[in-house]
């Protein structure tokens, strides 16, 4: 077992469901254990955060699938992207800083929810659309933790 972070976080706004019953735009949270995959940040409000982890510069040309046809659901796309998709440059604080986990995407099944991130937290910890949710200096300080085989368990 590795090491682990006691810090509060928001979920969905529609609570927690298992993972096999998860459904786009259900706004609920995917319970499961899932790996760390890659880290995106804006590099304009921030340094690259301290992490073992892929870590990529925010731009405004990225975006992530949530288009359950499309053959890139749930997957990171260049913009312009005519299929639905989350604009990852916002311009809010809550994507400054994004952790991607592997919540549907080994494979990606159409429907099983997409952009399920670890991400900044709202003022007042408000619910997210189906994400976790930590403060910044949380998310930084899990990131810094993260080793190799690391996992996310969402319970």
């Amino acid at each position: 077992m590795g090491p682990s972070l006691d810090a509060p976080c928001a979920l969905g706004r529609a609570g927690m469901i298992d993972a096999a019953s998860k459904r786009e735009g259900d706004g609920k949270t995917p319970v499961g254990t899932y790996s760390f995959r890659q880290v995106f940040y804006r590099a304009d409000k921030m340094a690259e955060p301290r992490t073992i982890l892929t870590s990529t510069p925010l731009s405004k040309a990225l975006g992530w699938c949530d288009d359950p046809v499309h053959k890139q659901y749930n997957q990171l796309v260049q913009l312009p992207f005519a299929s639905s998709h989350e604009k990852l440059w916002r311009d809010d604080t809550l994507y400054d800083l994004v952790l991607v986990i592997g919540h549907n995407d080994a494979p990606v099944v159409p429907e099983l929810g997409s952009a399920i991130f670890v991400h900044v937290a709202k003022g007042g910890f408000l619910p997210t659309e189906g994400c976790v949710a930590l403060e910044r200096p949380a998310l930084l300080a899990l990131l810094s933790l993260i080793r190799p085989g690391d996992q996310l368990m969402i319970a």
